[in-house]
């Protein structure tokens, strides 16, 4: 769907990064001589992304656009053998590395333990590469990279706690050696920062701990969460006041809500059971989709590519937003092929329209008001001043909103229109019940402090007809209403969640208006958006 709004350009940076360290000739040597020889005379060293080595297949190296066949002959035991003989020792997750270098081993073992596969991974240290996102990393915020394997995550991380620890305590938990290097002596890419390896894979949430309970870190970091444990123990970390950076694999933040596994990192989600009165106010059904928790990481960074994220800055409101189906404020970075950094708030596209990663499907953000309820010719109401006692006023101020009547909560008594308190409070006869009896201030008493009987009371009170409450008939209102905006001008307006019966039959008002529509969002919180096409 196209807007009429336009891009709001934040800010543009120019930046350029330092040279990248790579210590290639280092993993040159370990391959074997023939297809070291292959790789030199490709050349395109800077692009080189891994080189794979599988028992009887041909060697391949991979580039950032695409995999080469390194020689026709298919690779030999003596080839593997020729590698391994020359890496570290290969540990319990089968990852292996070169000594005071970056690059990882990872290797593939058959069923006798024996290994039959490399991917022989290069590794970098590219600095200045989290200038795109240096803002986030020093607000002292926690934040989670999220993206698939090999967009950057690990060179990113890296990066970043070299630029904190020229000021901060940083703790680096590297599980598989790959953010400070093989070997006893981490890699300078680090800086200041201190690393902590781990024995095994299993264990990295007790390193976690252990680095916050032992070494008094102000920072972090941690690459790869990948298991419940390890998502516990960041939890842990975050409440205890220690800032995290870490990385995560997953897409978008849709994908992480729906993986059981790391969903609590932004807060997780439970299915809840609404009672009858408040599943009507939401114009829901009764059981939804609520965030579980506060989520551990305040900020999140979908890496799409080396040059391109999107920043959820309140990973709070983010998730709330996607679990009601409405759209989400994001911002947009990307580096243009002169090096500037472009900022750009955009909007999430509905649910039902976003079927891949591609930022393409992400709207500029509009600055549309709100929905409004209008009912049918529905008669212009006086706003009306209350006076609760003993009653719940956020309720009070909900009901006013489901039934959309204008009300004032005062706190005396003096130039209110009604006083308002239960039967067990009236019965008490409290002096303020006699007061308003003195003043004749209209009493209304609630059976009951719910939500059910507040509607009721403001019914009454407003001399409102079923015509003007029926929930079909809002709806249907609504839609109305946004039609006439829509015919004015606007580009398009969305309506509140309704079942999918109202949906249908605010679809089939819009087509009789000559107007398109569409449902987005995920059930109970699905929508109409009536728009007009360009």
């Amino acid at each position: 769907m196209n807007t009429a709004a336009e891009r709001i350009e934040l800010d543009v940076t120019k930046i350029t990064e330092q040279p990248i360290v790579d210590n290639l000739d280092s993993l040159m040597q370990v391959l074997p001589p023939v297809i070291r020889q292959a790789v030199d005379n490709i050349g395109r060293r800077d692009d080189l992304l891994e080189v794979i080595l599988d028992l009887g297949r041909v060697p391949t190296a991979r580039y950032t656009d695409g995999e080469i066949v390194l020689r026709d002959q298919e690779v030999t035991r003596e080839d593997i053998d020729w590698v391994v003989s020359r890496v570290g020792e290969f540990d319990a997750d089968n990852r292996s590395g070169i000594a005071r270098t970056l690059h990882r081993i990872a290797g593939i073992r058959n069923r006798k333990g024996q290994v039959v596969g490399l991917t022989c991974r290069v590794g970098r240290a590219v600095f200045g590469t989290i200038s795109i996102i240096q803002d986030l990393i020093e607000s002292g915020e926690s934040v989670l990279l999220l993206g698939r394997p090999g967009v950057g995550k690990t060179t990113m991380l890296r990066e970043a706690a070299r630029v904190l620890a020229d000021t901060k305590r940083v703790v680096i938990v590297d599980t598989s050696n790959e953010i400070g290097g093989d070997g006893d002596i981490p890699h300078p890419a680090i800086g200041r920062a201190r690393r902590m390896q781990v024995a095994m894979p299993s264990l990295q949430h007790e390193v976690m701990i252990e680095a916050v309970e032992n070494h008094n870190p102000e920072v972090i970091v941690i690459d790869e969460i990948g298991r419940e444990m390890e998502a516990m123990a960041a939890r842990t970390i975050a409440e205890r006041g220690v800032q995290l950076i870490a990385t995560a694999h997953g897409n978008t933040l849709d994908n992480l809500l729906l993986n059981p596994t790391l969903s609590d990192l932004v807060g997780g989600i439970e299915s809840v059971t609404l009672s009858d009165e408040e599943a009507r106010r939401r114009g829901t059904q009764k059981t939804v989709l609520e965030r579980r928790a506060p989520p551990t990481f305040a900020i999140l960074v979908e890496l799409h590519d080396r040059q391109r994220l999107l920043v959820h800055r309140n990973v709070t409101e983010a998730v709330d937003a996607l679990l009601r189906g409405r759209e989400m404020p994001e911002e947009l970075r990307y580096r243009d092929d002169t090096g500037e950094v472009h900022r750009e708030q955009v909007r999430s596209a509905p649910a039902d329209q976003r079927q891949s990663t591609n930022t393409n499907h992400r709207e500029p953000i509009s600055h549309e008001p709100p929905p409004v309820r209008a009912g049918r010719e529905r008669r212009t109401l006086k706003e009306k001043s209350i006076y609760p006692f003993g009653v719940a006023r956020n309720r009070l101020l909900h009901a006013a909103q489901s039934l959309r009547v204008p009300i004032q909560i005062v706190d005396q008594l003096k130039g209110s229109h009604v006083f308002l308190t239960t039967k067990q409070y009236y019965r008490k006869r409290p002096r303020v019940v006699t007061d308003a009896e003195r003043r004749g201030v209209p009493i209304y008493v609630l059976r009951a402090n719910t939500s059910a009987q507040l509607e009721t009371f403001l019914k009454d009170l407003f001399e409102l007809s079923d015509s003007e409450t029926d929930p079909f008939t809002v709806a249907m209102g609504e839609a109305e209403h946004a039609i006439g905006r829509v015919l004015q001008g606007e580009q398009a307006v969305s309506l509140l969640p309704q079942n999918a019966f109202v949906r249908r039959y605010q679809h089939d008002l819009a087509q009789k208006s000559k107007l398109n529509s569409r449902s987005f969002g995920e059930e109970p919180y699905r929508s109409v958006r009536i728009y007009r096409e360009n």
